[in-house]
Formats: structure tokens, C-alpha cells, sequence
């Protein structure tokens, strides 16, 4: 049986190429950086609570997201652990799974505008999350991956993961947003 270590519990996917649904080419995905400023924009300024999280994306793919989060005093949970708390934990993975599947949808039409990929978000929200808390959650910043699974016309699916700073695995999630 194949090791589970936390470093590939989400399979490798920097090579997959995501098409427009139209298109039968398997030519590479690369967005616009005004897309990649779009997507930043939504998801780290104009959802206010992102902001409250500290939530920062760090890099964008077909179907995957990386983001982080520094920990600070107004993020914990158990006060004599100083642990993050349970609620930061599943808002991020919530949060990067949406990511995810919107960046995987948008990568899916890359016919259309930067803006009208971007207008996609307004359809965007969360069906089923599921978060299992691993261990503590204690360090200096915490990484937070998001592999889009599925998006297909109505539902995209995710596998998420939510490290600390020295790379131990502190929580997994998956995630079903509806996108249309």
C-alpha cells in the first residue's frame, strides 16, 4: 500500500490541461494576469471576512489553488495552546475549495472575457463541506491547497488540505459548491 504522507495526500496536477468546453486541443492553460488580479481581488479584498482571516492566495492553476494565512492573537482558538481556531481552519478550506473550482471553471472557458469569467463568482456558493481537524494547529503561518476534483455544469467538487508552517498536515476537507 502506497505511503500517506502529507506531501502527496492531493495528487500532483501541474500538468493537467484544462480546455474551453468547446475546444478538443489540449493546449496549456495560462490566464490573463487580468483574470489572476480578478480572482485576488474577489477573494482577498471584497469579501471582507477573507480579510479578516488574513487570507493571501500565492498561486493560481487550472485546478489548483495554494493560499496562507499568518497566525495572529484574534485567530485562536484554545488560549492556553494557542492553537488557530476550528472556524479559521474550515473557512480557509471552504474558501480555497471555492477557489479552486471557480479557477477551474473559468479555465474551461477561456473563450470568454477575463470580465465575464470573473462574473461566474455571482453563482458561486457552497453545498457540502466536510473538514476533518487532524492535529493542533499551532505555528508561525499556516498553507492552505485546493485541487479542483470535478466541475462539471452545475458542481464543482474539491479536495483541500490545511498545513502548518513545517509542513505537518493539521486538517483535509472536501467541498461541493453549486457554480451556475
Amino acid at each position: 500500500m502506497p505511503s500517506s504522507t502529507s506531501a502527496n495526500l492531493i495528487s500532483p496536477i501541474s500538468d493537467l490541461r484544462m480546455t474551453p468546453s468547446h475546444s478538443r486541443t489540449h493546449e496549456p492553460v495560462v490566464f490573463e494576469p487580468e483574470y489572476l488580479e480578478g480572482v485576488r481581488d474577489i477573494f482577498e479584498r471584497k469579501i471582507v471576512f477573507n480579510q479578516t482571516l488574513g487570507l493571501k492566495i500565492t498561486d493560481i492553476q487550472p485546478a489548483s489553488v495554494t493560499a496562507t494565512i499568518q497566525m495572529r492573537d484574534d485567530l485562536i482558538g484554545h488560549y492556553s495552546h494557542r492553537r488557530v481556531h476550528g472556524g479559521v481552519i474550515s473557512a480557509c478550506i471552504d474558501t480555497i475549495g471555492a477557489v479552486a473550482c471557480f479557477v477551474a471553471l473559468g479555465a474551461r472557458h477561456m473563450d470568454e472575457s477575463p470580465a465575464r469569467r470573473l462574473e461566474r463568482f455571482q453563482k458561486l456558493a457552497t453545498i457540502d463541506l466536510r473538514v476533518d481537524y487532524l492535529r493542533r494547529g499551532q505555528g508561525s503561518h499556516f498553507n492552505i491547497r485546493a485541487e479542483a476534483v470535478r466541475v462539471g455544469s452545475r458542481v464543482g467538487n474539491a479536495r483541500i488540505e490545511f498545513t502548518a508552517a513545517d509542513g505537518s498536515l493539521v486538517s483535509t476537507g472536501t467541498g461541493a459548491y453549486i457554480m451556475s
